[in-house]
């Protein structure tokens, strides 16, 4: 397929009649239309294999680096409390209602909003395990279904004070995890991730136990550090010693390491994260609703740590945005420093886009050869990209959802027009009020 955007987002800059030409969902290649004609022989038999877009601008899809699925049927129900009274009042008691279609549900609802925010790929950090993969492999479904590429990052929980559905012992979490690993080792939409999940719900054992099977199998795990002041606070008086410098006592801090949030953490911390190579998943929106404070962003990226966005999940962010996250990341440093300067929209753009390619290692994030072919299509003409002299401030400050129209996940067209093309979403809404009707707190 040969997209033929009016303007093109690549190598760093915003580019007029560019071309990009899909084959076998990647990126095959970029540039000029003069110089990537179409096939004549495909053209001939295939007409629809030339996707003329005009008006548009094309972008890298976004990347979701850290997401709850299920989060967002509960979405309303936790609004104006802290992280504690979220957690005890609404998540652990709404959660434990859901069987599998009811995840199969909230998945695709959550899925489906953030394609048609411009996300093309997400870390779904799933936790409802329900003793085995059943819950798992139902939000696997979901995503097949409504067609966004997806993390599953099965998470790897033992800690006593949470539901029994959560709860798991090591040798199953890691027996769990392996066969799910295994299972979608070569789906091309699908890749499978170990999650302890954090400092507090996960033990030692579940931590170590994560980390090497994901050292086994090359690939990043997710964790939850430091997200809230009481957590840092915990550890300080368990162990004696901050959460990332525990996590390196532990021997897991390291390249595959990908630490959600990390909020409260000190100078020293981050340049500990740099000197072994971690990663950072950052929530901006979802550390204020909760008010749980601010990532140190600026000093992670000056000194070389790759941080990637996330949304978190729609009880604790009621809107998965990544261009959202994106303008928040930004204002927040700037109001954080009190320098209009500290952080720019291009280096915002890049964390919720390329940024989440390089934190999860994979070729997504990017509108360059070998890339995968995930991309999102807005409107010039829409007010929200007017004027257009700077056109990627505005993508980052003023971008309004109404302006994605079009979005493609491993080449195959998954919003048209601004609609979802893989599901009947009216259909889906009726599931989603019929599962949460008598949902109240």
């Amino acid at each position: 397929m040969l997209l033929l955007p009016e303007r093109c987002y690549a190598a760093g800059a915003v580019h007029d009649g560019w071309a990009v030409r899909l084959e076998d969902g990647r990126i095959t290649a970029v540039g000029p239309r003069a110089a990537l004609p179409p096939h004549p022989a495909v053209e001939a038999s295939a007409p629809e294999a030339v996707c003329p877009l005009p008006g548009r601008l094309l972008l890298p899809g976004g990347v979701n680096a850290h997401n709850h699925s299920f989060q967002s049927l509960l979405r309303g129900l936790g609004d104006d409390l802290d992280f504690m009274g979220w957690r005890d009042r609404v998540l652990y008691p709404f959660s434990r209602r859901l069987d599998a279609r009811g995840i199969e549900i909230g998945a695709a609802f959550a899925f489906a909003e953030m394609l048609r925010h411009g996300i093309t790929t997400v870390v779904d950090f799933f936790y409802v395990q329900g003793g085995g993969n059943v819950n798992a492999e139902a939000a696997i479904r979901a995503a097949k279904r409504v067609g966004i590429r997806l993390v599953l990052a099965r998470a790897f929980y033992d800690w006593s004070g949470a539901p029994p559905e959560y709860r798991e012992t090591v040798a199953e979490a890691t027996g769990r995890c392996r066969e799910l690993m295994a299972r979608y080792a070569g789906d091309p939409t699908v890749s499978v991730q170990p999650a302890p999940h954090s400092l507090h719900a996960a033990s030692p054992e579940m931590i170590r136990a994560a980390a090497t099977l994901a050292e086994e199998a090359r690939v990043p795990f997710h964790i939850h550090v430091a997200e809230y002041r009481a957590e840092r606070e915990q550890i300080e008086a368990r162990h004696g010693v901050t959460p990332v410098r525990y996590l390196d006592q532990l021997g897991v801090l390291g390249p595959r390491l990908i630490g959600v949030h990390c909020v409260w953490i000190d100078g020293g911390e981050v340049e500990l994260l740099a000197e072994r190579g971690a990663r950072v998943a950052y929530c901006p929106s979802s550390n204020m609703i909760l008010g749980d404070g601010v990532t140190r962003l600026r000093e992670m990226r000056a000194i070389g740590v790759p941080v990637a966005l996330g949304t978190d999940g729609g009880c604790t962010n009621n809107r998965l945005s990544i261009f959202e996250e994106m303008r928040m990341a930004a204002l927040l440093q700037k109001v954080t420093h009190l320098d209009g300067t500290a952080f720019s929209a291009e280096e915002a753009f890049r964390l919720g886009t390329a940024g989440g390619g390089e934190v999860l290692g994979l070729p997504v994030g990017e509108i360059a050869p070998g890339h995968l072919g995930d991309l999102v299509a807005l409107d010039l003409g829409h007010p929200s990209l007017h004027p257009p002299n700077a056109l990627m401030k505005n993508v980052v400050y003023a971008l309004s959802p109404q302006a994605i129209t079009d979005v493609w996940v491993h080449g195959r067209p998954v919003v048209r027009h601004g609609r979802i093309a893989t599901l009947d979403e009216a259909e889906l809404l009726g599931e989603v009020r019929a599962l949460t009707r008598d949902w109240r707190v």
